[in-house]
């Protein structure tokens, strides 16, 4: 009950259900109005068609001519306007007749002797001098008309008949369109409800995101700035206004209180707190930064005078800011495999002089290590992926086994392996050495997880590598894994034979 409570709150919900409301009521007012209305003007319309006719036959026999038939006219005339006409002498000897039956009923709604009790049932619609048109109901087929009883000017009496019915169902079948019409409409504008009204809620729900990340001290998060020049936009860009100098200001403290911690031995909640705070937010960046920073102040301080140290000093600043510039392209390149932000350059290429190409770029790490590759395929086999990408997750794998292969029956190997399976090819990387402990087993594909606890920086590994390899794997809706070997560990990796 309180969830259904929380999302009748949303904006959202609102917004559908207002639409839903407005549009069904528009819908009920279109069938009252179709039902007064429609049937009232498309008696008014018939009974101007008549009166056009009756004037029209009039015509005929006013100025008679040679050019037509009339029977034929009339013929055309009936059949055009869907009525029954019938001409008849003041001998009631009938001239012309659409439908055999129009007298008999005629007769039934005209005779003498019923006049008075027709009269009752009939209602007059327009009268002249030379015609009468009523709306009559026919008591033996419970069916209404609309007749017009005339005199022409030779005497003859006209009678023209309209059935109700065509105009009745008219009127039901426009309601029904009218029903089915404001259902589509409800589907399409709650679609577009939806879409609209997510347009506006999500920046919102962003901004919201934000700051409740803000309250908990974590300025990681920034608003997504759009090209679009409205209030929301203007606020996210406040919002990360007052986020980096929270964030200044707070950096400036913890460098102010820096040195009081130092002479603190009990650390009180509040401390075990920030720490905690520091390490999140300065993540892998808190290394290479304090490693920057003593060196850039042992120069600045003359720490020591002789070139050769100062050189050394350089190359380490030099050396820590390219692992920085190179984890903050990694991780900028993982946000966007992970958020669908990255478009692939699909193509088809051999995989088997890919994975050549990585082996020969490694080769002096291989000769340094002593490791033994190998990779006895030799016959092309072609995929259709995005190279660079693929490259990088066979790279990744062949790197890590190179850092971890060991000796087995006296040698370091890595062994490269592909199977075709119906759409599929499946690369494995075998490396000798010791296997992965069964709880880090999924932990490996973690970002910044690293088996080895303490993270030595001599490898050069950033623990994101892996995490790329799983995030490309996830947007080629594609397996990939690792199992532990009677001699060592096995990764494994599916790419695409065919393009989709």
């Amino acid at each position: 009950m309180e969830k259904i409570k929380e999302k009748l709150k949303s904006v959202r919900v609102r917004l559908f259900i207002t639409l839903c409301i407005v549009i069904m009521f528009l819908v009920v007012c279109l069938v009252i109005i179709n039902s007064l209305v429609l049937e009232n003007f498309y008696m008014y319309s018939k009974t101007k068609t008549i009166k056009e006719v009756y004037r029209k036959i009039n015509q005929y026999y006013t100025t008679p001519s040679l050019e037509y038939n009339l029977e034929s006219e009339l013929k055309k005339i009936a059949y055009r306007n869907n009525f029954d006409i019938l001409i008849k002498t003041d001998t009631n000897l009938i001239l012309f007749s659409t439908d055999k039956d129009f007298l008999d009923n005629l007769n039934r709604i005209t005779d003498i002797t019923k006049m008075q009790e027709n009269l009752a049932k009939t209602n007059l619609i327009y009268k002249d001098e030379n015609m009468e048109i009523r709306k009559v109901a026919d008591s033996t087929t419970n069916l209404n008309y609309i007749l017009l009883t005339g005199n022409l000017v030779n005497d003859y009496s006209l009678y023209i008949r309209i059935p109700v019915a065509p105009i009745e169902e008219s009127v039901r079948i426009s309601n029904e369109a009218l029903v089915l019409i404001g259902l589509l409409t409800i589907v399409v504008s709650s679609f577009a409800a939806s879409l609209i009204s997510r347009k506006f809620t999500d920046p919102i729900l962003q901004l919201n995101e934000i700051t409740n990340q803000m309250a908990k001290l974590d300025f990681s998060k920034k608003y997504r700035i759009t090209d679009s020049d409205d209030e929301i936009n203007e606020l996210g860009k406040n919002i990360n206004t007052m986020s980096d100098k929270l964030e200044t200001t707070i950096r400036q403290l913890r460098e102010n209180n820096r040195e009081l911690e130092k002479d603190i031995e009990e650390k009180s909640k509040i401390d075990e707190m920030r720490k905690q705070f520091i390490s999140d937010v300065s993540h892998e960046l808190k290394t290479p930064i304090a490693l920057i920073q003593g060196y850039a102040e042992g120069l600045v301080e003359n720490v020591n005078t002789d070139e050769e140290s100062k050189k050394f000093y350089a190359e380490v600043i030099l050396d820590e800011s390219n692992k920085m510039d190179k984890l903050v392209k990694q991780l900028l390149e993982l946000m966007k495999l992970e958020y669908g932000k990255r478009e692939f350059n699909d193509k088809k290429f051999d995989l088997v002089e890919l994975i050549r190409e990585v082996i020969r770029k490694c080769d002096v790490m291989l000769e340094e290590n002593q490791i033994e590759v190998i990779f006895e395929r030799n016959k092309p086999i072609y995929v259709f992926a995005d190279d660079f990408y693929i490259e990088q997750i066979v790279t990744n794998y062949f790197t890590n086994a190179i850092k971890h292969a060991k000796q087995v029956d006296g040698k370091k190997q890595i062994k490269i392996t592909i199977e075709e399976k119906e759409e599929k090819a499946r690369v494995f990387v075998l490396n000798t050495g010791e296997k992965i402990e069964s709880e880090n087993i999924d932990r490996i594909w973690g970002r910044f997880y690293k088996i080895d606890s303490s993270r030595n920086r001599s490898d050069g590994g950033s623990g994101i590598g892996l995490s790329l390899v799983k995030a490309i794997q996830t947007n080629y809706q594609n397996e990939y894994g690792v199992e532990n070997k009677e001699n060592g560990v096995e990764f494994y990796f599916d790419i695409n034979l065919k393009e989709k």
